[in-house]
């Protein structure tokens, strides 16, 4: 009792009469919309009965107020606030992914009460003539994840977040083994001399990297490995926002604040390898294609190449007006497939081959008409970039054809 009275006076542990009781009404899209954020945290297979459930924390008098939502895998914690008429302040846990299923198949437009009565183990939910009684555990048991002290903190858009995120993403590595590069690695340094915040991702067959101005705050941060299940989760939570990103970070933790939602994060313990050795600077053979016609190209012939090789070959002439690029593929089990495309090429006539989805995932990238791609020979990494934006860069290793 001395140690609950303790927590209860820190802040950490609500009243018992809060725990037990509650009582609140909330629009079903809003409740729908945090549900959909906290829930995809939570793991389908759980040793840990708590970490299945979603903590609902309600807070308000007077009919007004908001409805806290918590979810975490001890590595990952998402919270987010929603605007709800609070009869009775308290807080319980429910189910997260049964919840989620109950609130996503009531109707369009409905309201939604949730009660738990003092003494009782069970959150009741109506909607209209449904009414749903759900087993809780003790909010008690819900872990709480402590940030601590997270001294570097900068804002960026939404917009230039999705953009570090989305051009990076695709080269996470899934090796377990291989763990430091299970994420994406987020630092501040200098391009040119001008101060940039960058992002780098690779699993050791393509390399993205992607930088933007460096946000006031950032300099002096160290550099950090964020998770892939963090990139994901953050990815959805930023989907429809239009608002500044907050991030606070530390060398073992970082917070996203997004609107009324936050997620906190672990890092990866792990030192991410020195990229730069493996971007290739005496390249000289530039070819330049209209990345669109491309694309489509490498995905017709692609067709034809088995599942495990995905081999396609390139074969590029020079010309002075235009050069030419055939694309091509052999299987000995399907047969052959080639296309033909007009390039800008002015260098000897070079053969090189890449794995089809990786350069379908890096043409995936690139905005603009044209893509660059910068070799030296059929056997060395080959530069890829957007010609309209030089803030990305992408590196692919040439396979044998």
């Amino acid at each position: 009792m001395r140690r609950e009275r303790r927590l209860r006076a820190a802040g950490v542990v609500s009243p018992v009469n809060q725990a037990a009781s509650m009582k609140l009404t909330i629009e079903r899209a809003a409740l729908l919309k945090a549900l959909g954020h906290v829930q995809s945290v939570v793991e389908r297979r759980n040793t840990i009965p708590i970490l299945s459930n979603v903590l609902l924390r309600a807070d308000g008098e007077a009919g007004r107020g908001a409805l806290a939502l918590s979810a975490t895998d001890m590595d990952l914690e998402i919270i987010e606030r929603v605007a709800a008429q609070i009869e009775r302040s308290g807080r319980t846990t429910a189910p997260a992914h049964t919840l989620y299923d109950i609130v996503r198949k009531l109707p369009e437009g409905a309201q939604i009460e949730i009660e738990v009565n003092d003494g009782r183990s069970a959150m009741v939910l109506r909607c209209g003539r449904s009414t749903f009684t759900l087993a809780c555990l003790p909010p008690e048991d819900y872990p709480i994840m402590a940030s601590g002290e997270l001294g570097h903190c900068f804002a960026v858009t939404a917009a230039q977040l999705k953009t570090l995120i989305d051009r990076t993403r695709f080269a996470i590595s899934t090796e377990e083994t291989r763990y430091y590069l299970n994420g994406i690695y987020l630092h501040a340094t200098k391009n040119d001399d001008v101060p940039v915040l960058r992002a780098v991702a690779t699993d050791g067959h393509r390399l993205a990297r992607v930088e933007m101005v460096l946000p006031e705050g950032a300099a002096g941060m160290p550099g950090i490995i964020i998770p892939r299940k963090t990139v994901l989760e953050l990815r959805k939570l930023i989907e429809e926002s239009e608002d500044e990103i907050e991030l606070a970070l530390s060398e073992t933790k970082i917070r996203f604040t997004v609107g009324e939602a936050m997620l906190i994060s672990k890092l990866i313990d792990g030192t991410f390898p020195d990229y730069d050795r493996v971007i290739p600077t005496a390249n000289d053979k530039v070819l330049e294609v209209k990345c669109k016609d491309f694309a489509e190209a490498v995905d017709r012939v692609s067709t034809i190449t088995t599942e495990k090789s995905r081999a396609v070959k390139l074969a590029i002439t020079p010309g002075s007006n235009a050069g030419s690029l055939a694309v091509s593929a052999t299987s000995p089990e399907n047969g052959t497939a080639v296309e033909e495309l007009e390039v800008h090429y002015l260098n000897e006539p070079l053969e090189i081959g890449f794995n089809s989805r990786y350069l379908l995932d890096i043409a995936a990238q690139i905005e603009g008409e044209d893509a660059q791609f910068v070799m030296a020979d059929s056997a060395s990494p080959t530069i890829v970039r957007d010609c309209a934006d030089r803030s990305a860069l992408y590196v692919l290793m040439p396979m044998r054809v």
